[in-house]
């Protein structure tokens, strides 16, 4: 296997870095939290499953390219969750997710880390199209989606639930990040 590093993104208030061993307590607590869980659709987790699942995460940028990174406040230093991309084996596209804190929602961190990734989606790794799959409860996750310029493809079902799938390719994106661009300067 080729060894090769795992880019840091940071944008205005956010760093997206690599998830490492030390973060498994926040890991394990994130997923701990009945709020946060409650739209993936599994239930909590123990520590078990959270270390095994991070171990998954570090190993997917290794076998497919691309993978989650933990997101940090600059300002503080404290993790407030993951963003970045899925893509196993048999899946129905690259996909970008987000799943940060309880703490962290409300200030637009998701939006505005998904929007690194999804920069980087296009710009760095290439790809032509990126999907969000969303259980169908989950608002406001649908509506970090809309803010990203990803609109509904469809339902689909993965892993026997079935998910909204939103999607943007890549010339939606440059518009969609153009507008935002246009807009935040206004």
């Amino acid at each position: 296997m080729d060894s090769f590093d795992i880019p840091i993104l940071e944008t205005e208030r956010l760093r997206l870095r690599p998830l490492s061993r030390t973060d498994i307590d926040d890991y394990a607590a994130l997923n701990a939290d009945p709020e946060v869980v409650r739209h993936l659709g599994e239930g909590v987790w123990d520590r078990g499953r959270s270390w095994r699942h991070l171990a998954f995460l570090v190993g997917h940028w290794h076998l497919g390219g691309a993978g989650m990174w933990a997101v940090d406040l600059k300002e503080s230093g404290d993790f407030l969750g993951v963003i970045g991309f899925c893509e196993p084996e048999g899946w129905p596209g690259f996909e970008l997710v987000w799943t940060l804190a309880r703490r962290s929602w409300g200030h637009g961190y998701a939006t505005e880390g998904a929007r690194a990734a999804l920069a980087y989606a296009f710009e760095a790794l290439e790809k032509d199209r990126v999907i969000s799959l969303i259980f169908p409860a989950n608002h406001p996750s649908i509506r970090v989606a809309e803010r990203l310029g990803e609109t509904l493809q469809g339902r689909i079902d993965v892993l026997g639930r079935s998910m909204l799938c939103y999607g943007i390719d890549r010339e939606r994106s440059l518009t969609s990040r153009a507008s935002f661009e246009t807009q935040r300067c206004a």
